[in-house]
């Protein structure tokens, strides 16, 4: 197979785990004999520097022909002044939009290798695997906003076709696991919720009558998912709810570093990134986690190219590395000899040698 990946590895930690990921790319390729264009470019911060914009012309006039996009992470303090003329964030608005990449999947399933580095006690976490599908391109975050010296405002709205169009992706998901799609709203308070719950009721009993659907408020499903996870199969919500709990969820599996997500619209171009974000802190460090980076590469190949043998091969490999004993310092608590942790790079290296080994 051919294909032209753009490669944004952006801010902090970013072009660290974005490295591991081209690896764990360029090794698939190597072993199946596909023929995959890597091109980088600046993205973020580091666009603001070299450009004056996060999200300049020529990036993304090259994610725009590309098959998919592989991105790391983006912002920092050297760009979240409240005066900033230029945020890293508003470039990542905006590549969603171009890109109508509207369905956010972000899976979250507990490897057993990982239950003792949640804070949540393991009898609860036992069979937890669920699938978050965030609408991503709507709501507050994309609505009209005002600001003078007393008062600010940001308007959250949604209409019944952005709502639809969602819930279809998380429905034919829910028919493909365990039948069951929870979505998640404030209808005792917002209209906007209100017209969420009303059109997905309406859509899942006409079209998608085979699958159990339930509706939860944002508080109460924010306790529930630390109570019962393991209930949850397939959820969808809008995308600020989506935004704050998917990083609630993602501690079930111990660590921020180890979750994946893909972006995804009507068609088969996605944006692929792991959830967590820049950590300025540790930034060059050469510590931080690449897992959640080469399992968004196995997203990549699944849902852009079509490779879903290859994408379980890099998944297998993950969990045959963290099996095995690897750990990065995120994660070097759970006690797999002595607790020693490894660089990124040495992470990189060990998922490699399974993935060559399977």
């Amino acid at each position: 197979m051919k294909a032209l990946i753009a490669v944004l590895p952006g801010d902090g930690i970013g072009p660290e785990v974005v490295r591991e990921g081209v690896r764990v790319l360029q090794a698939v390729a190597q072993r199946h004999g596909h023929d995959f264009t890597l091109v980088e470019a600046d993205f973020g911060g580091v666009a603001i520097e070299a450009t004056g914009e996060p999200l300049p012309q020529a990036t993304l006039d090259l994610c725009l022909k590309s098959d998919a996009i592989l991105l790391g992470a983006i912002g920092g303090p050297k760009w979240s002044a409240p005066d900033a003329k230029a945020r890293p964030e508003t470039g990542l608005l905006r590549l969603r939009k171009e890109l109508a990449v509207y369905a956010n999947l972000r899976p979250v399933a507990v490897h057993p290798a990982l239950r003792s580095a949640s804070t949540i006690r393991p009898e609860i976490l036992e069979g937890v695997d669920l699938v978050f599908v965030r609408e991503l391109t709507g709501g507050i975050y994309f609505g009209a906003k005002t600001r003078d010296a007393t008062t600010a405002s940001d308007l959250c709205s949604y209409s019944v076709a952005e709502v639809e169009r969602v819930t279809r992706v998380a429905a034919r998901l829910a028919q493909a696991r365990r039948g069951k799609l929870t979505s998640i709203d404030t209808s005792n308070v917002l209209e906007t919720s209100r017209l969420w719950r009303e059109t997905v009721t309406r859509l899942m009993k006409a079209e998608f009558p085979d699958v159990t659907v339930e509706h939860a408020l944002v508080d109460s499903a924010a306790m529930h998912l630390i109570r019962r996870p393991a209930d949850y199969d397939v959820i969808v919500t809008e995308n600020m709810f989506g935004d704050i709990l998917t990083d609630e969820a993602s501690m079930l599996a111990g660590s921020l570093g180890v979750s994946p997500s893909a972006s995804l619209g009507d068609g088969t171009r996605g944006l692929y990134e792991p959830i967590h974000g820049s950590a300025p802190d540790i930034a060059g460090k050469g510590i931080a986690n690449p897992v959640g980076t080469i399992l968004s590469v196995a997203l990549l190949l699944r849902h852009s190219l079509g490779l879903e043998a290859e994408a379980k091969e890099i998944e297998g490999a993950v969990y045959r590395a963290l099996d095995a004993g690897l750990r990065t310092a995120d994660i070097a608590s759970v006690e797999v000899n002595g607790g020693k942790s490894v660089s990124t790079s040495e992470a990189g290296d060990v998922i490699l040698r399974q993935l060559a080994s399977a």
